[in-house]
């Protein structure tokens, strides 16, 4: 993965995490939501393809901008926190390589390979 994905990732996490405070959420909430996406690597105990479904669900930045821009136009607080604590975490793990995941392979994402070239 290049090192430019990885800025994007790091400057996403930046703006994401810093909207969340900016918007004066407190701590709590952020800390305990922040790995809760990865609890969907419990499905790949099923099969690749469950968990792959599973994992791509809780981290795509796609799914929880909108939920993001419902909770914005409801004025539904926890929507908002929630989404930017998730769109947090999953800028965090694009930062460190994980992308979304093929149903082949837990190391084959969007955004290659994760570890040894194959």
């Amino acid at each position: 993965m290049t090192a430019q994905l990885k800025l994007e990732g790091a400057g996403l996490l930046v703006l994401f995490a810093g909207a969340y405070f900016y918007l004066d959420y407190g701590w709590g909430f952020f800390a305990l939501l922040f790995f809760a996406p990865d609890l969907s690597f419990f499905c790949y105990l099923l099969n690749t393809r469950v968990g792959a479904v599973a994992y791509n669900i809780m981290h795509h930045q796609g799914i929880f901008a909108v939920l993001l821009v419902v909770g914005f136009y409801f004025s539904i607080d926890w929507l908002i926190q929630l989404s930017l604590v998730f769109l947090a975490h999953s800028a965090f793990d694009r930062m460190l390589g994980y992308g979304l995941k093929y149903p082949d392979d837990f190391k084959h994402t969007h955004l290659g390979w994760m570890g040894k070239k194959k």
